[in-house]
């Protein structure tokens, strides 16, 4: 039986690689645009990946705020280079890739347009690791022959055992997911523990196990080198001028540690080294503006000490500076694992950590605990985000909301079809059947940057203003 386990855990490792869309995330703010992506895609395509994450997470967001693209033509023009690799997406489930509930026809929109223009596989996540906000999309891609897979948001606490992974990864599996992915956006999971997790869940699933995690407290790739070992199938890294800090652990250092082993990737160095080094001078010229700051390189062991991400140590910094408070920082950290206790445990991943953050640094400002309260801290106490895995602080829950309703429900039961209320709101911009989608998950960006393409497409084609009003059929 022994020598049955070892012989299925040996095999070779599988790589997603994240220079496309997690790495710059982390550390440069999700920066990359199209035009830099483009002419490193044939040499990325011949590496042999399982998968490349290009979309999804905060790139829909920051193509239309910032750099002025379409996501979707993104998508599109990275499907046509890369003709041997599956793209993958990160997926907020029942928040797709917004910061609220939609329902479930946009859900299923989205899902159905990611895969038409180019995804193949669909990772999913809830903030709360509640499975009811998971299923729309999961079905949906299920439907569209996409590869779903489901992330569990993995965090510490009391209610977070070895049995909670267990059950919640069967629930997964049940649910009709092609795989699963411990998805450690904290640096968390540390290297023996890992080996536990992953043996676990070997035992009581059968799809394959996938894990993510991020360099902040610098025990990822460690981690990684023993999750390996306890046969998890893929994991994530970053090529080398974006790796480590924020990130991930470096793929070519992954690729280099398992050389010569039974788990060898078979990966050519110096393919590797010339997309490296296509990818360096984009590093230098990020250091020398700014946009990457040499802090988010380093191992902030406080990720740790407090469970609390690197960005959101980041986001709390920078509010106790506008309150001119940075004197109370570590005030706030101490108070942020009473508040996320108060608010029912959840992980701490976006948007519920930023909704835990933000509350604690009220709570040491104010001098009193809830006397100022978010909405958003008012909506989770509602259940308006879904189940957390523990309940609620009667007290706090009692001061916040008072006697409002609290929902049990899934939250997106409450929500009517949206698509053709949004439709007809966004009509007069629309040039493609993807733009409503655009406009569903960011209204006021999303029309900023149809306004901004309708007047590059009049500069560059002076009768286009004769259309200027036309509606496109979507």
């Amino acid at each position: 039986m022994a020598k049955e386990v070892e012989k299925k855990i040996q095999k070779p490792i599988k790589i997603t690689e994240t220079i496309l869309r997690d790495a710059h995330q982390s550390l440069i703010a999700t920066r990359m645009s199209t035009e830099q992506m483009l002419p490193i895609v044939e040499k990325l395509d011949q590496v042999g990946y399982h998968s490349v994450e290009c979309w999804g997470g905060a790139t829909f967001d920051a193509s239309l705020r910032f750099l002025k693209e379409d996501p979707w033509d993104r998508l599109r023009k990275l499907r046509d280079g890369f003709k041997n690799t599956k793209l993958q997406m990160l997926f907020r489930g029942q928040n797709i890739l917004g910061y609220r509930p939609y329902a479930d026809d946009v859900v299923e929109y989205f899902v159905q347009k990611s895969v038409a223009n180019g995804i193949d596989i669909i990772r999913i996540f809830d903030c709360l690791n509640d499975i009811r906000n998971l299923q729309t999309a999961v079905t949906a891609a299920n439907k569209e022959k996409a590869h779903a897979q489901v992330a569990m948001s993995y965090t510490l606490g009391e209610a977070y055992t070895l049995e909670y992974w267990v059950d919640l990864a069967k629930r997964i599996e049940n649910m009709g997911a092609n795989s699963i992915c411990i998805k450690d956006m904290a640096g968390l999971l540390l290297p023996y523990t890992a080996v536990e997790l992953i043996g676990a869940l070997k035992e009581a699933v059968s799809i394959p196990i996938q894990l993510h995690t991020h360099y902040t407290s610098g025990v990822a790739s460690m981690t990684y080198m023993k999750a390996v070992e306890a046969g998890v199938d893929v994991i994530d890294t970053a090529m080398s001028p974006f790796a480590l800090g924020t990130s991930q652990p470096a793929t070519e250092v992954m690729v280099e540690t398992f050389k010569g082993t039974p788990y060898d990737t078979g990966f050519d160095q110096n393919l590797l080294a010339e997309i490296a080094d296509y990818f360096r001078p984009m590093r230098d010229e990020a250091l020398e503006s700014g946009l990457l700051n040499p802090k988010n390189m380093g191992v902030n062991i406080k990720t740790l000490l407090y469970q609390v991400p690197g960005g959101m140590l980041s986001n709390l910094t920078s509010q106790l500076k506008d309150q001119h408070a940075e004197n109370r920082y570590y005030e706030v950290l101490e108070e942020v694992p009473r508040v996320r206790k108060d608010l029912g445990e959840p992980p701490l991943v976006t948007p519920s950590s930023q909704i835990v953050g933000t509350q604690a640094v009220f709570n040491v400002l104010m001098g009193e605990r809830y006397k100022m309260v978010t909405k958003e801290t008012k909506d989770v106490l509602s259940g308006k985000y879904g189940e957390t895995v523990k309940p609620f602080d009667p007290e706090v829950q009692k001061k916040c909301i008072g006697d409002a309703e609290v929902i049990t429900c899934r939250p997106a039961d409450l929500i009517p079809d949206e698509l053709d209320t949004l439709r007809s709101e966004m009509a007069e911009w629309s040039q493609q059947e993807e733009d409503v989608l655009s406009y569903a998950l960011f209204p006021q960006v999303a029309t900023d940057f149809f306004k901004y393409r309708q007047a590059q497409q009049t500069k560059i084609d002076p009768t286009a203003a004769d259309n200027e009003n036309k509606a496109y059929p979507v």
